[in-house]
């Protein structure tokens, strides 16, 4: 008597325990749930790539200090006499009433496939 009880018993918590497992993975799969998700793999994403970008700022700006070290560009914001310029960015020649002139001859080709057969 006690041996069927045991089994029957355990046969219904089986049951209730796989119905329960099944109705879990049942609800991760409607559509609402996989758009949740996505959602929150994207998020997540976002905050990695920009945890990146931060590292990789910070990382060009300690170079750059470095670098201005290494070639004498650093100043002391205390005094105002010891400022390196640096050159102003180049800029281009305005063509006259905003006209450009088509390229008449072909750049040169410094590479001849010709000459290795």
């Amino acid at each position: 008597m006690f041996r069927r009880a045991f089994w029957f018993t355990a046969g219904a918590a089986a049951g209730v325990w796989a119905t329960t497992k099944v109705n879990r993975q049942l609800k991760k799969l409607t559509p609402e749930s996989l758009a949740a998700q996505a959602a929150d793999k994207a998020l997540e994403a976002g905050h990695r790539l920009k945890d990146f970008a931060l590292d990789v700022k910070a990382g060009m700006s300690q170079r750059e200090d470095e670098l201005k070290d290494a070639l004498g560009l650093q100043h002391d914001p205390d005094r105002p006499d010891n400022v390196t310029a640096l050159p102003g960015p180049r800029r281009l020649q305005a063509i006259p009433n905003g006209k450009t002139t088509p390229r008449t001859t072909p750049r040169p080709n410094p590479y001849n496939r010709n000459e290795d057969h």
